[in-house]
C-alpha cells in the first residue's frame, strides 16, 4: 500500500499542473497527461495488489473505489484532450476530488489514523 500511496502522490503533482492549465482555459501538456495517467494506473494496480494480498480494512477499499471513479473521469478528460477540447472545469474538479479523497484515505490509513 505504501508504494501505491507514493505513486499517487507523485501523480498528484502532475495533476496540479494539468488542472492549472485546464482551469486557465488551455490544453494541458500532452506528455504530462500521459505520465499522470500512467502513474494513476500503476497506483491502482499496486493498490489492487495490496487489497488482493489481504489488505481488507475499509479505508483502502473505499480509496480504491474513489480512485477507480477518478480513473473513469480521467478517461473522459483524456478523450476531450485527444479531440483538442479544453475540459469543463466541473469535470476537472470532480476528477480531482475523487482522486484527492482516495489518496487522503490511503494516507490516513498508512499513518494509522483510520
Amino acid at each position: 500500500m505504501t508504494y501505491a500511496l507514493a505513486t499517487f502522490l507523485v501523480a498528484a503533482i502532475g495533476g496540479l499542473v494539468l488542472a492549472a492549465s485546464v482551469l486557465r482555459g488551455q490544453l494541458a501538456p500532452w506528455a504530462l497527461s500521459l505520465i499522470h495517467a500512467a502513474l494513476g494506473a500503476l497506483g491502482l494496480i499496486l493498490l489492487a495488489g495490496s487489497i488482493l494480498n489481504g489488505e481488507t480494512s475499509w479505508p483502502p477499499l473505499v480509496a480504491f473505489a474513489l480512485l477507480a471513479i477518478a480513473a473513469l473521469g480521467g478517461f473522459y478528460l483524456a478523450n476531450l484532450h485527444l479531440r483538442k477540447i479544453v475540459a469543463p472545469a466541473p469535470a476537472v474538479v470532480v476528477h480531482a476530488s475523487a482522486a484527492v479523497g482516495g489518496v487522503a484515505l490511503l494516507l490516513l490509513s498508512a499513518l494509522g489514523l483510520l
